[in-house]
């Protein structure tokens, strides 16, 4: 019995074993870290001064990379050669390869580029400070750099300071103390001495620490003096049962000025040159220039040499710097190689426009695929003129005989007669808005060369009237929509809303400039009725000299208007989600002018009204704007922000983390029920505390 109870127990005792062996299983990692590097020491210590050597180390608590240092790193004064930063476990080292400045505070400024290795926990706003000299300075400025046209916070751009007040000092001298703007472009300025600076912020493209014309800059007129100010703040330390322990006072410095606002604009300046001369077509050429131009260049055709004196229609854009030129001589068209002479601005050396004069040579050669295809062709339409001649020979000698020729060779003959209307060359034509269109909404008509002529006659436009067709009066023949494209036309007339119209062309009432015509075009358009747009009008506190853009979700402007007496009125706007962006229009021109440093002159004043409009069909909708009640970097709503800050890993997971383990004491986390009052807080607090009630009244 004992050996049986033995053998029972030794059974036991292994099968645990067993299962226990069986069910082995990875250890737990602990709670997830969301704490950034710290720093456990460094050479030199921060704030050192009379530091002689060549070399920084920071030693942090964890193993530490840097995140895009070439972007957000950044030494000041910016030394000649830019020093070795490397990253080896727990250290940080910075090896600067020029001789440091004598009596100089040096600062490393790190922005949020250091993160620890395992969970990415970025250590933000790190600066490390040292000086050369006896002391080191310790004043700071702080403030925003926003993007002037669009309120884009700009991020990872170079602020910096010139105690040279002279104007040509940001374009001559590199800045003698910067700083990096973070990604809600804001900057703080650290360690400076005291003086007078001028402030400018600059998209630093070619890495010289000074302006160039073609960089994104911003600067402040006036000149700032940094100072310091002091204030106290009180602490109060509470029991247990809320009544007052302790009092704690404290003093603090406050840096000054901690609220510059710089705004980013670029001078839109480029060299005037010929960028690029192509012929696309043996009938086009393409003139791509640098720049914007006033005045058109001049060409004269040196060959071939007869050709017409108008020998061309000319295609181009708002700048004047992409022009195409429709060639309309056929004995240019024909000519392999066009030779050109083009006179034109260019800028010069000393960045001055001068006239010149450049011979240009066109080639063009068709394409080996196009070659192949109309040789096809041109084979396929002598096969079938050789054998139509040969069957209608036939027949004629049938004829004479008294005979006929069999069903399929007659019918074949009438194949070979046919003409495909497909091979025919058409002028093609288009509608740019078919179907339903809006109140105001223009008839365009869009070609695919230059046109010629139109006969008034072929284009008729009817409005429905029951179930008529009247023609539209007061109509006329489609004119140009734009002077600077040949190829869109718009028919002048007056849409009524709820209204049916139906647009007539005849065949062949259009003729491009290469003798080709349209097919036949019948369309009918239908006006939207006026209980389908949203009104929208609004008041702002400024007269005159501005205008409002409404801007759709992706920030393209649908429709700008002037403020007149204070008002902005938007009639007949399509409902959906809309945004409100009012410019100073300091020069009255209609459209936001940059600025230029040389003049002193700032870009055109931009705000954005700070809420979404949800415009409703057959909806009237007023609302107040004080343009200056909501600080400028705060304005612009962030559904259409597209400069947002980087998005934490650690900050992200601690907060789900946090929501997930709080969701039964989240005050808003559940609805509201149909007594909500509009205090958020204690309505769901209350209805929190009824459901307990409820649930203890069950059990």
């Amino acid at each position: 019995m004992k050996r049986r109870w033995t053998y029972w127990l030794m059974t036991v005792v292994v099968g645990l074993l067993l299962a226990a062996c069986a069910s082995i299983g990875s250890p737990e990692g602990g709670p997830r870290d969301y704490t950034p590097p710290q720093v456990v020491k460094s050479s030199p210590a921060p704030g050192s001064v009379n530091f002689k050597g060549n070399k920084v180390e920071i030693t942090f608590d964890e193993i530490v990379n840097l995140k895009d240092q070439q972007k957000k790193v950044i030494i000041s004064p910016a030394p000649k050669t830019q020093p070795l930063i490397r990253t080896v476990g727990k250290k940080i080292t910075v090896e600067f390869r020029d001789e440091l400045e004598e009596n100089t505070t040096y600062v490393i400024d790190f922005s949020n580029a250091i993160e620890d290795n395992n969970e990415s926990n970025q250590l933000d706003g790190y600066t490390f400070a040292f000086s050369t000299g006896d002391q080191i300075d310790t004043l700071a400025v702080s403030g925003i750099v926003l993007r002037a046209n669009d309120l884009e916070p700009m991020q990872h751009v170079i602020v910096g300071l010139h105690s040279n007040l002279d104007d040509t000092a940001f374009t001559r001298l590199p800045l003698e103390r910067v700083s990096r703007t973070n990604d809600r472009g804001q900057f703080t300025i650290r360690n400076l001495k005291p003086g007078n600076y001028h402030v400018f912020a600059l998209n630093d493209v070619d890495g010289d620490y000074r302006m160039a014309r073609t960089e994104d800059i911003a600067f402040l007129d006036e000149i700032i003096v940094p100072t310091t100010s002091e204030y106290t703040s009180q602490d109060t330390i509470f029991t247990y049962d809320r009544r007052v322990d302790t009092v704690m006072t404290a003093t603090h410095t406050l840096y000054l000025p901690n609220n510059l606002l710089l705004c980013m604009f670029n001078e839109g300046y480029r060299s005037h040159y010929v960028k690029q001369t192509t012929r696309p077509e043996a009938h086009k050429l393409h003139v791509l220039f640098g720049a914007p131009n006033d005045t058109l260049p001049q060409m004269e055709v040196l060959r071939p040499a007869v050709h017409e004196r108008d020998w061309c229609r000319v295609e181009r854009d708002e700048n004047n710097d992409s022009l195409f030129y429709w060639i309309t001589d056929s004995a240019i068209i024909k000519t392999d190689t066009i030779i050109v002479a083009m006179t034109y601005l260019r800028t010069d050396t000393a960045d001055q426009l001068e006239q010149v004069t450049d011979t240009i040579r066109f080639g063009y050669r068709k394409p080996a695929a196009q070659v192949k295809e109309e040789q096809k062709k041109a084979k396929e339409k002598e096969d079938r003129a050789k054998r139509l001649a040969e069957l209608l020979e036939k027949q004629e000698k049938a004829a004479e005989q008294g005979k006929e020729l069999n069903e399929g060779e007659l019918e074949e003959i009438k194949e070979l007669q046919h003409v495909d209307p497909n091979e025919i060359p058409k002028l093609k034509m288009e509608l740019a808005k078919s179907g339903t269109i809006d109140v105001g909404d223009s008839i365009i008509l869009k070609f695919d060369a230059p046109i010629a002529s139109i006969d008034p006659g072929g284009v008729r436009l009817e409005i429905k009237r029951d179930t008529l067709w009247i023609p539209v009066e007061g109509t006329s023949a489609p004119r140009l929509a734009n002077e600077g494209d040949p190829m869109r036309y718009w028919i002048p007339f007056t849409t009524l809303p709820d209204s049916t119209y139906r647009l007539t062309i005849d065949s062949a009432a259009v003729t491009s400039v290469y003798g080709l015509h349209n097919d036949p075009l019948k369309k009918e358009l239908k006006v939207r009725g006026l209980e389908q747009y949203a009104n929208v009008y609004i008041k702002v506190n400024v007269r005159d000299n501005a205008f409002v853009e409404l801007l759709s979700s992706g920030e393209k402007i649908v429709r700008t208007v002037p403020v007149t007496g204070g008002i902005a009125q938007f009639i007949n706007v399509t409902p959906g989600n809309y945004y409100l962006r009012l410019t100073i229009d300091s020069n009255g021109n209609g459209k936001w002018d940059t600025g230029n440093y040389l003049n002193h002159l700032q870009p055109e004043e931009v705000y954005y009204y700070p809420k979404r409009l949800r415009l409703r069909a057959n909806w009237d909708m007023d609302e107040d704007w004080n343009i200056y009640q909501t600080a400028l970097d705060l304005q612009k709503p962030e559904d259409i922000k597209r400069n947002k800050p980087e998005k934490a890993k650690n900050k992200v997971e601690k907060k789900q983390q946090q929501s997930d383990e709080e969701e039964e004491d989240d005050e808003f986390s559940t609805g509201f029920n149909n007594t909500y009052t509009g205090d958020k807080y204690n309505d769901t607090k209350n209805k929190k505390k009824s459901n307990r009630l409820n649930n203890r009244q069950q059990l």
